[in-house]
């Protein structure tokens, strides 16, 4: 029990610290092929490999019914939120990609008041759901000048409607409780969605991989999104789920944002003011009050 809630903390140190990097990963590839790309090689990639390592432990093909929701999340959440985000870092800072990112909980929480089950509307709620949207509106007062350059705002629409598929993709995987290993599950997600944005990318953008042109940056970027974005973190994330209380799991959400906007501002020299971190602080304690607005009525509803 020890040894797993010790491995748990680990754990969670890793996708807290990791997870961060993986704008600043991202932000350096879009500079030599398209994020869609990207994000495609990334995914299908990662997915082959869990999927091989199962499958050469004993496991068999999920049926088809299985494949197919499968199939769904990976469109939502890897597709429609991680390849979206990918896109964006092409036009705005990873540090801001990753603060936007930082709301995913609040609209996991209103598709799940729609969708699954109504959480009890309390002050503290309401509350947490106004800061964390208006913590971001406060930072784009930080880049007034640059909404004006239509990129910039492409780039601002592409993260948000990313942070959407991800949380909509996160309602349905609780609602279908899909019976396969959450990893094994993943490896597919994983593997269908970069197969489909690869698709995406050579028949309708008109992108084409050609490895001989790979710069060395790339090559780095890639394989640290690979082994360390999708493999790394995300085993570490699926064993924190499963080994630490789902209040302590979320933890991560609220360093990411601080590790990807140092990064930014210290390697890729991105802005960084005193409003801009002060609407980071209003959006992560909106997020936290959501959560912990969530956490207490879990708790009342067990109690009943």
């Amino acid at each position: 029990m020890r040894k797993s809630l010790a491995m748990g903390y680990m754990a969670l140190v890793i996708v807290s610290i990791f997870w961060g990097t993986t704008y600043l990963a991202s932000r350096i590839g879009v500079r030599y092929i398209h994020g869609i790309t990207l994000s495609g090689l990334r995914q299908t990639t990662a997915g082959f490999i869990l999927i091989a390592i199962f499958l050469l432990r004993g496991y068999k093909i999920p049926q088809r019914v299985v494949l197919s929701k499968l199939f769904v999340i990976g469109l939502l959440m890897l597709c429609g939120s991680n390849g979206l985000m990918t896109w964006a870092m092409q036009y705005i800072p990873s540090g801001l990609g990753a603060i936007i990112s930082a709301t995913v909980p609040i609209w996991i929480t209103l598709f799940s008041y729609f969708l699954v089950q109504k959480t009890k509307l309390s002050l503290q709620l309401i509350i947490g759901l106004v800061l964390g949207f208006a913590g971001v509106a406060f930072i784009f007062y930080n880049y007034l000048s640059s909404l004006m350059n239509p990129e910039f705002r492409f780039g601002i629409m592409l993260s948000i409607l990313a942070c959407i598929f991800w949380a909509l993709g996160s309602v349905l995987t609780a609602k279908w409780a899909i019976e396969v290993n959450f990893l094994y599950g993943a490896g597919f997600q994983m593997f269908f969605s970069g197969i489909v944005m690869l698709l995406v990318s050579t028949l309708f953008m008109g992108q084409h991989i050609y490895v001989g042109n790979f710069t060395t940056e790339l090559w780095e970027s890639l394989l640290y999104l690979i082994l360390v974005g999708s493999l790394l973190s995300y085993s570490a994330y699926i064993f924190v789920l499963n080994n630490l209380p789902t209040s302590l799991a979320s933890v991560y959400a609220y360093i990411n944002p601080i590790v990807a906007v140092l990064l930014g501002w210290i390697l890729l020299k991105e802005g960084l003011t005193w409003l801009m971190g002060l609407g980071c602080l209003i959006t992560l304690g909106g997020v936290y009050l959501v959560n912990n607005a969530v956490a207490k009525n879990k708790r009342l509803k067990t109690a009943e």
